[in-house]
C-alpha cells in the first residue's frame, strides 16, 4: 500500500524524503543524493511505459493513475510515494483511492515563502509566480520532443485547493506537518512522522531516536546545499531562460518574506489565501 508524501511545489516534500530516506533506506541514518531514488515520485514516466495511449493530451495519462497504482501494489508491499499532484478527479479519473493508499503525510509551507522558492526555481516574477499559486487549473507537465508527447501530468490547481485537497481529505488517515515546526523541531517532527507511518502500515517496528538524530543531522540544509554545489543534484530544474541548472537548495532560512517579500505581493497573497493562512496559524 502506499503512503503519500504529499505538498505543493517547494514546500519541503525534498528535505522530507531526504529525512526519511536516510532513516529507513540507510544503515546509520547516513545521507546520500542516491538514497533519494528509493523513495519514487509520481506521476512519473517511468509508470506508464507500458500503455499504449499516445498521450497527445496533456491530461492523457490520468486515465492510467489508479491502474499504475494497482500495478505497484501488486507484491503487497508498503512503499512511500511522493507527489506534488492534488488530491481529486481528473476527466472523472481519481488520483488515488483508499484500494492503494493507506494513508497520507503533507508537508504545507507558508506561501509567503513558496512564492519567492517558486520565482527562484522557474525563473520567473513575482506577478508570473502570483498567478501560479492562483491559478485553479495550475498544471505541471513535460513535452517530449521529437515526439511531442506529454509526460508527467501533475495536476496542482491552485496554493489553497492543493492544501485542502489533502489536509482535508475524509478518504484515508492524514497526518499534516508545517515546513517551519521541520525546521524549529525536526526531531518531534520526524518522531511524529515515522510512528504515523508505522502504524497505518500497521508495523511493530520501534522508533530509533539515535538514528533519527543522526539522519537530521546528515540532513541539515547547508549539508545538503554544500553537496549540491559540490556534486549536482539530479533532480534539480534546466532552467528554460538560462540553460543552467538552477539550485534547487537555494536559500533555506534566508528566504524570509518580512524581509525579501515586496509589499505589494505580500498583499495580495494575505487577500487570496486569508482564510488558509489563518486556519494553519501563519497570521
Amino acid at each position: 500500500m502506499i503512503i503519500w508524501l504529499a505538498s505543493y511545489p517547494k514546500s519541503g516534500n525534498t528535505w522530507l524524503r531526504s529525512l526519511l530516506s536516510s532513516y529507513y533506506f540507510s544503515e546509520k541514518g547516513d545521507f546520500n543524493f542516491d538514497l533519494l531514488k528509493k523513495i519514487y515520485g509520481f506521476p512519473a514516466k517511468s509508470f506508464f511505459t507500458e500503455y499504449k495511449n499516445e498521450l497527445n493530451n496533456v491530461d492523457d495519462s490520468a486515465q492510467y493513475w489508479i491502474s499504475a497504482q494497482n500495478k505497484i501494489n501488486s507484491d503487497n508491499k508498503n512503499r512511500l510515494l511522493k507527489t506534488h499532484n492534488a488530491l481529486g478527479s481528473i476527466n472523472n479519473y481519481d488520483f488515488t483511492n483508499k484500494q492503494n493508499t493507506s494513508g497520507v503525510i503533507y508537508i504545507v509551507r507558508d506561501p509567503r515563502n513558496v512564492i519567492t522558492s517558486l520565482k527562484n526555481y522557474y525563473e520567473i516574477e513575482y506577478e508570473e509566480a502570483l498567478t501560479f499559486m492562483f491559478n485553479k487549473q495550475k498544471v505541471l507537465y513535460e513535452k517530449t520532443f521529437p515526439l511531442g508527447k506529454y509526460i508527467n501530468f501533475n495536476f496542482l490547481g491552485s496554493w489553497s485547493i492543493h492544501y485542502k485537497s489533502w489536509a482535508k481529505n475524509k478518504i484515508f488517515p492524514t497526518l499534516l506537518i508545517k515546513y517551519e515546526d521541520l525546521e524549529k523541531e525536526p526531531f518531534l517532527v520526524i518522531k511524529r512522522v515515522i510512528n504515523f507511518i508505522d502504524d497505518v502500515s500497521n508495523s511493530n517496528l520501534k522508533f530509533d531516536e539515535n538514528k533519527a538524530r543522526k539522519s537530521i543531522n546528515s540532513c541539515k540544509f547547508e549539508t545538503l546545499q554544500k553537496e549540491e554545489e559540490k556534486n549536482g543534484f539530479f533532480e534539480a530544474n534546466l532552467g528554460e531562460k538560462s540553460k543552467k541548472k538552477i539550485k534547487f537548495f537555494n536559500m533555506g532560512k534566508k528566504n524570509n518574506f518580512n524581509k525579501i517579500l515586496p509589499p505589494v505581493i505580500l498583499k495580495k497573497i494575505i487577500t487570496e489565501f486569508s482564510e488558509d493562512l489563518n486556519e494553519l496559524k501563519y497570521i
